[in-house]
């Protein structure tokens, strides 16, 4: 069906607000399950999150300026979610999740981002292009309930 919307944001402290608005605004208009909405705002959470707490923390003082776009794309029961960003290159297809914790008393917080994206979505691709990280998470559109 193609792109259904797009959004270009910096980097500070309100970008992942200002991101899950934009979604939730999308998802309600277009009547998505709550189940789809849920998890690519906690995907999309999940990943702005990371780049403002690391993608910039190695830049350089007289860098370009932080930001970060989305695009929002509709093939077959699918959402595409495309993020990209002008922060430091990361791959997050190419990490591990870490292990559980095996009891309360071991636990830590962080660290499983990663797998809860793995578990709600068909599919994460990156890639660096032109000095930009994109990574595309691909979800399939849950059956109304």
């Amino acid at each position: 069906m193609g792109t259904l919307a797009e959004l270009s944001l910096p980097v500070d402290q309100d970008t992942v607000t200002h991101a899950l608005a934009w979604l939730e605004t999308i998802g309600q208009q277009a009547h998505w399950p709550s189940r789809t909405l849920f998890k690519l705002s906690l995907c999309l959470d999940e990943t702005l999150t990371n780049v403002t707490m690391y993608g910039y923390a190695r830049a350089a003082p007289n860098a370009v300026e932080p930001q970060v776009k989305l695009q929002l794309r509709e093939e077959d029961q699918r959402l595409v979610l495309r993020i990209m960003d002008n922060g430091v290159a990361f791959d997050p297809t190419r990490q591990t999740p870490r292990e559980l914790d095996i009891s309360l008393d071991d636990a830590r917080i962080g660290g499983h981002g990663l797998r809860l994206m793995q578990h709600y979505l068909e599919d994460i691709r990156y890639e660096r292009r032109n000095g930009w990280n994109q990574l595309e998470l691909i979800a399939v559109v849950d059956d109304a309930s």
